[in-house]
């Protein structure tokens, strides 16, 4: 076929189509009418997608202040109003891109044919003499619409049926938008370069304004960036795009929107752009120590139905729970007392506001900074929220009171404290020269024969916890800690293919539970503390104030309603029963070297095996649980003053895990006027007198209970943890690394021992 009679078919036929009106594709050889038909319906969907549809968006996440500590995007851009473009930029952006874009209905048919004769000529397309309209429809399918590799070539491709589509689309887009729309559409759309979408995302980046404030030569300089947005770089190619905003600026002069002599003078200026693009950090990398609450507040909203994509595309407005000041005291307070540049060792805290409607998360932190630098100590996991560490200890006792308080026991039960106890049916192993099917604990220190369960619960002596656990029965306790907010405990899997930890620790009956040997999720452990500062009332952690959308528009999250998971009365007598803590139990020390004097409840832990330790403190204002970890590869114990790996371990709950909660809770004013429950009459004496006295669980079903088919090294977690008290054992010079501070504590709760004997 000749070249002339190539010209004849392709042009007539195109611009014959395109004067009747519609640029039909019926026309089009080779092509059915089923074909044409669904091109046609695919145009129409993609007409109201630009029309009707948004672009990508950039996702704001602030504190509880509106204060942004991230951004999430797939495409860093902020669509803008008309009015919000500076009639410069849209005078430069047409005069370079689209001169007679006020006179044609979406489609230059005179520049067409002009384009259609050189492309003929050449044999393919070399010239586009795209429109405004045209080249906003390419930028949307392929910016927008396309979501794979596929329709992102096929959105580029040259092609005269790409072209012809491009057209027909262009020129109903004409119809059904006014100039102005379809001009700042078109602004708000296309790239930049440095990762910049849109005008306004453009003008923060190099000149650091709103796109409104815009003069001219800035105008041009970025209208002339489209054409090719990756070798246009003002910041290493300045050169090329001074001669290309000149280009515009003498555009803009034959266009009649410039005078020559303003022209010449702009022509003669530098580039003015800041000394670096400012770009936005993508992501909650970002946040530096908010990252580990920023990327909660994503899974969180994952949860509830809006998926990181969606969060990097909607242009949505997070506004958190995270307080700033109680975030900016808690990371401080941990990376005090645990050195982010420690190998092998992290300690995590999260801050709760008790309530019983809802439970909003005021700060949540680590001493590993957030990040992908491994070497530096950064980690992206989510530590302060995950099942982590082998265990919080005799944190755990607390579920074992509960369950007793709510069989009946009271706050003035008196219990027995031998210095060893052999449980049988509970486990296996424990302490030395244990007889076989037994579980043995003994006390790392001493105590008095017998003591109340309020001081029991300060003091903590292993052996009356693990007689306390055999009477009320492992599947109370374990009921108890799920209901008081350890809920993953009950999530398939959590503890092996298939099983969870509840489950299995049912199932095993293991007595070793009231020690505290699983992994612990820290956030779930903070919670804990809020459900009984709350009265028993368990609300789920709540990261999120609200969220909006980019019409303004909050966006409804469906949420678990809080519940009723404890009776009141147990909740507010274990509360009170956790009171003396700091005053002369295992927290006592930290409690008076950080100089606290406000209520508290508080509960210590430490492993066995000294791999973690924990301490959780409330009252009717706040809830923490500062929880220290081995977070390495090995699993050595960890020692204290400064917390670090070792082979002896020494870390205890009531050392650097209880300095940091009143370190941290001595600078919130909530946590210093926050108040517990008054005690009450009921709460000694009760309605069961002494207590209890014969072992409990639903006449023994619990004891009986078959061990979960799981392999024995199960047995080790228990030996981990079944000797471990809670407070540092009594001071000597031998032992290094105890501050002054808590050998004066740990006299003091000596002397208090030995005085409780006499009369």
């Amino acid at each position: 076929m000749s070249v002339s009679k190539s010209f004849r078919n392709v042009l007539g036929a195109t611009l014959a189509a395109a004067l009747v009106g519609a640029l039909a594709l019926a026309p089009l050889a080779g092509v059915s009418g089923v074909a044409t038909a669904r091109i046609n319906e695919t145009m129409q969907s993609n007409l109201s997608d630009m029309t009707g549809g948004e672009t990508p968006g950039v996702t704001t996440v602030t504190d509880v202040e509106g204060s942004p500590m991230a951004y999430i995007f797939k495409q860093r851009r902020h669509p803008v109003e008309s009015e919000q473009i500076a009639q410069t930029v849209k005078d430069a952006i047409v005069s370079i891109e689209d001169r007679r874009f006020y006179e044609h209905e979406g489609v230059d048919l005179q520049g067409f044919a002009r384009a259609m004769i050189t492309n003929v000529m050449a044999g393919g397309v070399e010239e586009g003499a795209s429109t405004i309209n045209q080249q906003y429809v390419k930028n949307y399918l392929l910016l927008v619409d396309a979501e794979t590799e596929e329709e992102q070539a096929v959105a580029v491709e040259t092609s005269i049926p790409r072209k012809l589509r491009e057209m027909r689309m262009a020129s109903d887009l004409d119809q059904l938008l006014t100039k102005d729309e379809v001009l700042t559409r078109y602004l708000n759309l296309v790239p930049f370069g440095n990762g910049a979408y849109g005008i306004e995302a453009a003008s923060r980046t190099y000149f650091g304004i709103p796109a409104a404030e815009l003069n001219v030569p800035q105008a041009a300089m970025l209208a002339g960036i489209p054409q090719s947005s990756s070798l246009l770089n003002p910041y290493t190619n300045v050169e090329g795009v001074t001669q290309r905003r000149n280009t515009v600026l003498q555009s803009m002069v034959e266009a009649g929107y410039l005078d020559q002599a303003s022209s010449d003078q702009y022509q003669q200026q530098p580039l003015g752009v800041m000394e670096s693009p400012a770009t936005l950090p993508n992501g909650c990398i970002g946040a530096d120590d908010r990252g580990f609450f920023c990327d909660y507040a994503l899974t969180y909203l994952e949860s509830k139905g809006i998926p990181r994509d969606e969060l990097a595309t909607g242009g949505y407005t997070i506004q958190t729970t995270l307080d700033p000041a109680v975030q900016d005291i808690a990371h401080n307070s941990v990376t005090t007392y645990v050195n982010p540049d420690t190998p092998g060792v992290a300690s995590v805290l999260n801050v709760i506001e008790p309530g019983e409607e809802s439970r909003d998360i005021l700060a949540m932190t680590s001493s590993r900074d957030y990040g992908l630098n491994l070497e530096e100590g950064e980690t992206m996991l989510p530590q302060p929220s995950s099942l982590i560490g082998n265990g919080a200890g005799s944190i755990f006792k607390i579920f074992t009171a509960a369950a007793a308080i709510d069989q009946g026991m009271t706050l003035d039960t008196i219990l027995d404290v031998p210095t060893r106890y052999e449980a049988t049916g509970m486990g296996t192993g424990g302490a030395a020269g244990c007889p076989a099917n037994t579980y043995c604990v003994e006390n790392a220190g001493s105590y008095r024969s017998q003591m109340p369960l309020i001081d029991a619960l300060a003091q903590s002596p292993n052996t009356t916890f693990i007689q306390m656990i055999e009477q009320v029965g492992v599947t109370p306790v374990v009921d108890m800690s799920v209901k008081l907010g350890l809920r993953s405990y009950e999530s398939e899997g959590s503890h092996s293919e298939g099983y969870s930890i509840a489950d299995y620790m049912r199932d095993a009956n293991l007595g070793s539970y009231t020690l505290g040997p699983t992994a612990v999720n820290p956030l779930e452990l903070s919670n804990v503390g809020a459900t009984l500062a709350s009265h028993g009332t368990w609300c789920e952690p709540n990261p999120i104030s609200s969220v909006i959308n980019r019409k303004g528009e909050e966006v409804y999250l469906e949420r678990p309603e809080c519940e009723q998971a404890i009776d009141p009365e147990v909740a507010d007598t274990l509360t009170v029963g956790l009171s003396r803590d700091a005053q002369n139990g295992t927290a006592a020390g930290a409690a008076q070297s950080t100089g606290w004097n406000a209520p508290i409840a508080a509960k210590t832990g430490t492993t066995e095996s000294h791999q973690s330790s924990a301490f959780l403190g409330f009252n009717s204002n706040i809830a923490a649980a500062p929880y220290i970890y081995n977070d390495g590869t090995n699993t050595m114990s960890l020692c204290t003053s400064p917390v670090q790996q070792c082979s002896s371990g020494g870390l205890y709950g009531g050392l650097e895990p209880a300095r940091t909660f009143f370190t941290m809770a001595n600078q919130i004013p909530a946590a210093t006027s926050g108040t517990l429950p008054e005690r009450t009459a009921d709460m000694i004496s009760g309605e069961s007198g002494a207590g209890l006295d014969a072992p409990a669980g639903e006449g023994g079903a619990d004891n009986s209970a078959p061990v979960a088919p799981q392999p024995a090294p199960a047995a080790p977690s228990q030996e981990r943890n079944t000797s471990r008290n809670d407070s540092p054992p009594p001071p000597a010079p031998a032992i290094p690394n105890i501050r002054p501070e808590d050998i004066d504590a740990i006299r003091q709760d000596i002397g208090d021992a030995i005085n409780s004997f006499l009369p």
